[in-house]
């Protein structure tokens, strides 16, 4: 794509160094025009740690509404609606574009790059994820008097399962925000999952073969790939949800000779690879948090590899073991439900392997720790869970109850936030400089497990008692009051738990201990330069040895297989030329030129959302604001005047 690759203006180390002591990479102008896949990571992290919070609430005011018979606290109206806004903001406007942040973040950095591949396509999919969340949300103020109760987001849960998405069940507007606000975020995780293959596949520093890449790189690799199949999938289903509410079009009425179940092979046909789009990423972020506080390499990588590359293939025959209920028949029953009991061999490999690195290992009990044996236990947990419903006879009673909803939650709150965290404490110094405290990490951490568990294990009781899901109340007598309070007691504590996690973030930017370079005596090659990094990352490309090459710069081992710190100074010479200060062999540093023309192409999406919605002049509007972008895109010089 013209205009978006490294090839902008040249400056000499020295140059770069100074500009960014002097200040001048500041600036709110400087963050709206960036292509610094740093800063855009940060934007990525920022955007959806606020929509985190957003889901949150939703989350909070679902379990005040079922904690006790009876209630009333929210109209059976205004709970489908936030029932689907919930589900819908934590699975694309939290979990996936909080993996893009550390994506964004580390992948350059963790293969020796100076930026992505395309760094404009880049800007381009975080702004047009961030328009996309925002044209989703504008649904809320669409119903009336959104002070009174009156909002209009859509009711028809965040599965979108026809027919209730057709008009005649769903009337109003909210559907149409969902399903064009989902369109919108498909474009941008298209545009990252290109970027992303391309630049690992294509920028490595020299040295570094598939297999000395660090875990969390193979990881986003895989996801990336499993982006660009599953997303066109969505986008098909959306595209004919879309034709059926705005053109009149059936493919979903059964009335007219449509087919409500083709929704559901079409959104799980994409919903399971997209279970595994979430957890993936949080699979990588432990599988480099575990060797680094264990002070012992990955036990079995090539194994770790190729069960996740095994996951992301057998992600795509397991979507049925959702619509076991549906009718579909023993034979395809029988087949699904062995697809899914063998895609937990490799996930087990993984756990088994984690575990195997933690035996026998130094192992220093830190913030990042917790959160990744967090992971591990939730995930497994979950997993287990999940093995009960590939069973078709124990899925037909577990199917429509809460057991279901707990499961989900074990497996993606439990695996993937947990994971995420465990990436935030972990490398939070490396891009502030600064350390989290330690003791409000930890409390952080309890918090968050035990209201973990007391949210969503009750839940699992609550589902063998019967009680069905997706229900507003449910009358006293039925020995479920006691669970749901204790559930929804367990959610405020989680509530609190991130309270106590943004007041450490706040008081760490501004009084933590400073970090240095390699704070936690790490492994891979981001920790070999300054906290927070410089714009350019690497003064000069490290030349890679080994796997966990930067341990090895450190690090020989004794005849017992202990660690032995290499004397300073004995280094190879060429490895460590990454800490030049500027003042080097004088070759130019390429650093992309800022620019505003991702945002200008982003911003036609929802202009033509709105006149799908409303009026045809605004998607001729919306259009030319695309065109016009993408075209002066094209011809902007890569290098400032």
């Amino acid at each position: 794509m013209a205009g978006a690759t490294l090839t902008p203006k040249r400056v000499t180390m020295a140059d770069a160094v100074r500009e960014t002591r002097a200040g001048s990479y500041n600036g709110i102008w400087s963050w709206i025009s960036t292509v610094d896949h740093k800063r855009i990571g940060i934007m990525y992290g920022l955007t959806s740690f606020f929509f985190f919070l957003v889901g949150g609430l939703e989350a909070l005011l679902i379990r005040v509404q079922l904690a006790r018979p009876e209630n009333s606290f929210l109209s059976p109206d205004q709970y489908n609606r936030i029932f689907t806004m919930h589900g819908t903001t934590m699975v694309f406007l939290v979990v996936m574009p909080m993996s893009a942040a550390f994506f964004n973040l580390l992948v350059p950095l963790m293969i020796g790059a100076r930026d992505v591949a395309f760094p404009r396509l880049n800007a381009f999919s975080f702004w047009t994820f961030f328009f996309g969340g925002i044209f989703m949300n504008l649904s809320f103020f669409t119903g009336g008097n959104i002070l009174h109760g009156d909002i209009g987001a859509p009711d028809a849960g965040w599965f979108g399962y026809a027919p209730l998405t057709l008009n005649k069940f769903s009337p109003g507007n909210g559907v149409n925000y969902w399903l064009i606000g989902l369109q919108i975020l498909g474009i941008a995780s298209l545009a990252g999952g290109f970027n992303f293959i391309v630049t690992i596949l294509n920028m490595r520093a020299p040295g570094m073969s598939l297999f000395r890449m660090p875990l969390f790189v193979w990881m986003t690799l895989v996801t990336s790939f499993l982006l660009i199949f599953a997303m066109p999938v969505i986008a098909v289903a959306l595209f004919e949800l879309m034709f059926d509410r705005l053109f009149d079009a059936n493919f979903f009425n059964a009335a007219k000779g449509g087919t409500p179940l083709l929704w559901q092979h079409m959104f799980w046909l994409f919903g399971h690879p997209e279970v595994y789009i979430l957890i993936l990423p949080a699979m990588g972020i432990v599988s480099e948090v575990l060797p680094t506080f264990s002070r012992k390499p990955l036990f079995g990588y090539p194994f770790v590899v190729f069960s996740g590359v095994a996951i992301g293939f057998m992600s795509w025959g397991v979507w049925a073991h959702h619509m076991y209920t549906t009718g579909l028949g023993s034979v395809a029953n029988s087949a699904f439900g062995v697809s899914t009991i063998l895609i937990t061999i490799p996930t087990g490999v993984k756990i088994f392997n984690w575990m195997a690195t933690l035996w026998g290992g130094s192992i220093s009990f830190k913030t990042p720790l917790y959160f990744s044996i967090g992971f591990i236990a939730m995930f497994t947990i979950g997993g287990l869970t999940g093995v009960t419903h590939s069973i078709v006879p124990s899925d037909y009673q577990q199917q429509d109850t809460y057991y279901v909803v707990a499961h989900f939650h074990q497996v993606l709150f439990g695996g993937a936030i947990f994971g995420l965290f465990s990436g935030i404490y972990y490398w939070f110094p490396k891009f502030t400089g600064r350390m989290l405290s330690e003791a409000w990490g930890k409390l952080h951490f309890w918090l968050m497990f035990i209201g973990f568990n007391l949210t969503f294990q009750p839940m699992m009781v609550l589902g063998l008692l019967g009680m069905p899901r997706r229900i507003v109340t449910y009358p006293d007598g039925y020995g479920w009051s006691f669970w749901n309070a204790l559930a929804t007691f367990g959610a405020f504590m989680i509530a609190a738990s991130i309270l106590v996690f943004i007041y450490n973030v706040i008081v760490s930017l501004r009084k933590g201990e400073i970090a240095g370079e390699d704070p936690w005596d790490a492994r891979t090659l981001e920790w070999t330069i300054p906290s927070p990094p410089p714009p350019y990352n690497f003064a000069v490309v490290p030349q890679v040895h080994a796997l966990d090459d930067f341990w090895h710069r450190k690090y020989t081992e004794d005849a017992e297989g202990r660690p032995v710190p290499i004397p300073a100074g004995a280094s190879d010479p060429v490895a460590v030329a990454d800490h030049d200060d500027g003042h080097g062999d004088g070759h130019g540093i390429h650093l992309p030129s800022p620019s505003y023309m991702p945002l200008i192409a982003s911003a036609g999406f929802p202009l033509i959302g709105l006149g799908l919605i409303y009026d045809a002049a605004l998607v001729a509007v919306g259009a030319a604001v695309l065109v016009v972008g993408l075209y002066l895109w094209v011809l902007e010089p890569p290098t400032e005047a």
